[in-house]
């Protein structure tokens, strides 16, 4: 079935804009591939989009709302004019044009990079879709049906064994524990966006099992915070043997420290490009 056929859609403008990129390119990981277009849920709504030429169709009344969560107002062309002309970043430029970052939930963002430690892309999917099946709000439209990712205050009520049922291990505990104090308001991730980075990064990083490299991921994704770089082992490999020629023991300051100078005020975009490139087509290269 193709839901385009059955279901009124609205057309956006998506200039500069790869939807398959952009969904897998590990900021996300709940989208299913259904027909020419992919559905799941923005917030509380179930969403069905494809794309078509330089515009994106989406499920009627939920336009704007697309348009924000693929932030289809960032100057992407002027973004990419930004970061220096070396090979390494041009030819991530090329491989992954049109990958945007995406502007998540900030609870949704964050309680899928809690259960993303020492995990990969496939496996963080299915930890993500397992917890939105079994305890996520049901959200329907027409054929569509898809759901939320659960609220804090659901989380925070789970026990920890129904959890652990969903295959994240010692990350259930986290999940938990932080879920348990974002829905006693101890933490106001809405009052994050008001901080300067590097406060947002310090009170994210008081929260069970969230070091800097969650907390990057999570001000970059959910707070549009396009300076933040995430260092994972992706990261730290291309910097290593891109821009330090494979020297031994740089360490995690070093590299961050020269992402943020290297690439600058959109260190961020850079970050994902980078990823993506390295992720798909190091093996490949080897």
């Amino acid at each position: 079935m193709q839901y385009g056929k059955v279901m009124r859609l609205q057309s956006v403008p998506a200039p500069y804009f790869d939807l398959e990129k952009t969904l897998s390119s590990g900021q996300v990981f709940h989208w299913t591939r259904h027909g020419r277009g992919f559905v799941g849920a923005m917030a509380e709504n179930a969403v069905y989009l494809e794309q078509v030429g330089e515009s994106i169709r989406v499920t009627a009344g939920q336009a704007a709302q697309a348009a924000h969560y693929f932030a289809l107002d960032h100057p992407l062309p002027d973004i990419l004019e930004t970061f220096p002309a070396d090979p390494v970043i041009q030819m991530a430029i090329q491989f992954s044009r049109g990958l945007r970052i995406i502007r998540q939930p900030q609870w949704e963002c964050l309680a899928t990079f809690l259960t993303s430690p020492l995990k990969q892309v496939q496996h963080i999917r299915a930890i993500s879709l397992a917890i939105r099946n079994r305890f996520g709000r049901r959200l329907q439209r027409d054929e569509i049906e898809v759901f939320s990712y659960p609220r804090p205050e659901q989380v925070s009520e789970i026990p920890l064994r129904e959890l652990l049922e969903c295959k994240m291990g010692f990350r259930a505990a986290n999940l938990l524990a932080t879920a348990k104090i974002v829905a006693s308001g101890e933490i106001n991730l809405e009052a994050l966006r008001d901080l300067s980075t590097e406060d947002a990064r310090a009170a994210l990083c008081e929260l069970p099992g969230v070091g800097e490299k969650i907390a990057n991921c999570v001000l970059l994704f959910a707070y549009d915070r396009l300076d933040a770089v995430p260092v994972d082992v992706w990261i730290a490999r291309v910097l290593n043997e891109a821009y330090f020629a494979g020297r031994l023991k740089v360490s995690l300051r070093e590299l961050k420290a020269f992402a943020a100078d290297y690439f600058g005020s959109y260190a961020g975009y850079a970050q994902q490009y980078l990823f993506h490139h390295w992720r798909l087509t190091y093996r490949k290269r080897r």
